[in-house]
Protein backbone atom coordinates (compact mmCIF):
# COMPACT_ATOMS: atom_id res chain seq x y z
CA UNK A 1 0.00 0.00 0.00
CA UNK A 2 1.29 3.30 -1.07
CA UNK A 3 2.43 6.28 1.60
CA UNK A 4 -0.17 8.36 1.10
CA UNK A 5 -2.91 5.87 1.24
CA UNK A 6 -4.88 5.20 4.69
CA UNK A 7 -6.04 1.81 5.98
CA UNK A 8 -10.14 3.11 6.85
CA UNK A 9 -10.98 1.44 10.12
CA UNK A 10 -13.95 2.32 11.75
CA UNK A 11 -13.73 2.35 15.52
CA UNK A 12 -15.74 -0.65 17.99
CA UNK A 13 -18.89 0.61 20.07
CA UNK A 14 -16.35 -0.21 22.87
CA UNK A 15 -13.57 2.21 21.80
CA UNK A 16 -16.13 5.02 20.96
CA UNK A 17 -17.45 4.35 24.56
CA UNK A 18 -14.03 4.77 26.11
CA UNK A 19 -13.47 7.96 24.24
CA UNK A 20 -16.41 9.21 25.27
CA UNK A 21 -15.94 8.38 28.52
CA UNK A 22 -12.54 9.76 28.32
CA UNK A 23 -13.64 13.53 27.01
CA UNK A 24 -16.34 13.75 30.05
CA UNK A 25 -14.10 13.40 32.38
CA UNK A 26 -12.24 16.55 31.00
CA UNK A 27 -9.48 15.43 28.99
CA UNK A 28 -8.94 17.54 25.88
CA UNK A 29 -9.32 16.02 22.27
CA UNK A 30 -5.69 16.01 21.11
CA UNK A 31 -4.83 13.94 24.46
CA UNK A 32 -7.42 11.66 23.65
CA UNK A 33 -6.03 11.30 20.01
CA UNK A 34 -3.05 10.47 21.14
CA UNK A 35 -3.39 8.05 23.49
CA UNK A 36 -5.39 6.37 20.85
CA UNK A 37 -3.38 7.06 17.61
CA UNK A 38 -6.03 8.30 15.62
CA UNK A 39 -6.57 11.87 14.50
CA UNK A 40 -7.84 14.64 16.32
CA UNK A 41 -10.73 15.35 13.70
CA UNK A 42 -12.49 11.60 14.83
CA UNK A 43 -12.34 12.17 17.90
CA UNK A 44 -13.61 15.75 17.62
CA UNK A 45 -15.98 14.73 15.27
CA UNK A 46 -17.30 11.57 18.01
CA UNK A 47 -17.22 14.19 20.26
CA UNK A 48 -19.55 16.86 18.59
CA UNK A 49 -22.13 13.30 17.79
CA UNK A 50 -22.00 12.71 21.02
CA UNK A 51 -23.06 15.95 22.13
CA UNK A 52 -26.00 16.85 19.88
CA UNK A 53 -27.66 13.48 19.53
CA UNK A 54 -26.57 11.85 23.02
CA UNK A 55 -24.83 8.61 21.55
CA UNK A 56 -21.97 8.18 19.47
CA UNK A 57 -22.90 5.09 17.52
CA UNK A 58 -22.54 4.62 13.74
CA UNK A 59 -25.22 5.11 11.72
CA UNK A 60 -25.88 2.51 9.01
CA UNK A 61 -27.67 4.25 5.85
CA UNK A 62 -26.90 3.65 2.49
CA UNK A 63 -28.58 7.37 1.61
CA UNK A 64 -31.49 6.09 0.47
CA UNK A 65 -34.74 6.78 1.75
CA UNK A 66 -36.95 3.59 1.57
CA UNK A 67 -39.87 4.30 -0.86
CA UNK A 68 -42.30 2.30 1.67
CA UNK A 69 -43.09 2.60 4.80
CA UNK A 70 -43.38 -1.15 6.94
CA UNK A 71 -47.10 -0.22 6.69
CA UNK A 72 -47.06 -0.31 3.39
CA UNK A 73 -44.87 -3.38 3.20
CA UNK A 74 -47.52 -5.42 4.72
CA UNK A 75 -49.97 -3.94 2.70
CA UNK A 76 -48.56 -4.59 -0.25
CA UNK A 77 -47.70 -8.27 1.05
CA UNK A 78 -51.82 -8.66 2.00
CA UNK A 79 -52.72 -7.47 -1.76
CA UNK A 80 -51.69 -10.77 -3.42
CA UNK A 81 -53.54 -13.17 -0.63
CA UNK A 82 -56.66 -10.86 -1.07
CA UNK A 83 -56.78 -11.63 -5.12
CA UNK A 84 -53.63 -13.48 -6.10
CA UNK A 85 -54.22 -12.48 -9.76
CA UNK A 86 -53.14 -8.97 -9.11
CA UNK A 87 -49.92 -8.38 -10.83
CA UNK A 88 -47.28 -6.54 -9.21
CA UNK A 89 -47.81 -3.81 -11.79
CA UNK A 90 -51.28 -3.33 -10.01
CA UNK A 91 -50.52 -3.53 -6.65
CA UNK A 92 -47.65 -0.83 -7.68
CA UNK A 93 -50.66 1.26 -8.83
CA UNK A 94 -52.98 0.84 -6.12
CA UNK A 95 -50.55 1.31 -3.64
CA UNK A 96 -49.12 4.31 -5.01
CA UNK A 97 -53.09 5.49 -5.28
CA UNK A 98 -53.60 4.95 -1.54
CA UNK A 99 -50.04 6.72 -0.27
CA UNK A 100 -50.21 9.57 -2.50
CA UNK A 101 -46.36 8.34 -2.76
CA UNK A 102 -44.92 6.76 -6.27
CA UNK A 103 -43.53 3.34 -6.27
CA UNK A 104 -42.78 0.80 -8.80
CA UNK A 105 -43.60 -2.78 -9.58
CA UNK A 106 -40.08 -3.46 -9.03
CA UNK A 107 -40.29 -2.09 -5.36
CA UNK A 108 -43.45 -4.47 -4.92
CA UNK A 109 -42.02 -7.33 -6.40
CA UNK A 110 -39.06 -7.08 -3.95
CA UNK A 111 -41.49 -6.82 -0.75
CA UNK A 112 -43.49 -9.56 -2.09
CA UNK A 113 -40.15 -11.33 -2.36
CA UNK A 114 -39.63 -10.29 0.87
CA UNK A 115 -42.68 -11.62 2.35
CA UNK A 116 -42.13 -15.09 0.74
CA UNK A 117 -44.68 -14.66 -2.18
CA UNK A 118 -43.16 -15.25 -5.78
CA UNK A 119 -44.44 -15.20 -9.18
CA UNK A 120 -45.46 -18.37 -10.65
CA UNK A 121 -46.89 -19.42 -14.14
CA UNK A 122 -49.53 -21.82 -14.00
CA UNK A 123 -48.28 -24.66 -16.36
CA UNK A 124 -51.15 -25.25 -18.82
CA UNK A 125 -50.52 -28.82 -19.16
CA UNK A 126 -48.09 -31.63 -18.39
CA UNK A 127 -44.97 -32.06 -20.82
CA UNK A 128 -44.97 -35.79 -21.41
CA UNK A 129 -42.03 -37.60 -22.29
CA UNK A 130 -41.19 -39.75 -25.55
CA UNK A 131 -41.52 -42.78 -22.96
CA UNK A 132 -44.80 -41.45 -21.47
CA UNK A 133 -46.29 -41.15 -24.99
CA UNK A 134 -45.12 -44.69 -26.26
CA UNK A 135 -47.04 -46.15 -22.78
CA UNK A 136 -50.14 -44.00 -23.35
CA UNK A 137 -50.42 -44.82 -27.02
CA UNK A 138 -49.63 -48.38 -25.88
CA UNK A 139 -52.68 -48.24 -23.50
CA UNK A 140 -55.17 -46.68 -25.65
CA UNK A 141 -54.48 -49.41 -28.52
CA UNK A 142 -55.29 -52.30 -25.68
CA UNK A 143 -58.33 -50.86 -24.99
CA UNK A 144 -59.56 -49.53 -28.21
CA UNK A 145 -61.71 -51.89 -28.32
CA UNK A 146 -64.09 -52.13 -24.93
CA UNK A 147 -67.19 -51.31 -25.00
CA UNK A 148 -69.72 -48.84 -23.92
CA UNK A 149 -69.97 -50.71 -20.79
CA UNK A 150 -66.82 -51.76 -19.86
CA UNK A 151 -66.08 -47.98 -19.79
CA UNK A 152 -68.91 -47.39 -17.88
CA UNK A 153 -66.97 -49.20 -15.12
CA UNK A 154 -63.86 -47.03 -15.08
CA UNK A 155 -63.86 -44.25 -12.92
CA UNK A 156 -61.17 -41.50 -14.37
CA UNK A 157 -59.49 -39.22 -11.50
CA UNK A 158 -57.16 -37.21 -13.25
CA UNK A 159 -58.64 -34.16 -15.47
CA UNK A 160 -55.50 -32.99 -16.33
CA UNK A 161 -55.24 -31.64 -19.98
CA UNK A 162 -51.51 -32.63 -22.25
CA UNK A 163 -49.68 -31.40 -25.01
CA UNK A 164 -48.03 -34.14 -27.36
CA UNK A 165 -46.30 -30.84 -28.95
Amino acid sequence: MANNQSVRRHLDAFTRGRIIGKLQEGRSVNSVAAEFGIAHSIVSRLWRQFQTTGTAMRGFSSDRVRGTTPADDRHIVLQPRRNRRQTAGEIARHTTQATGRPISRFTVARRLHGGGLFARRPVRCVPLTPAHRRRRSLWCREHRTWTDNEWGRVLFTDESRFSFA
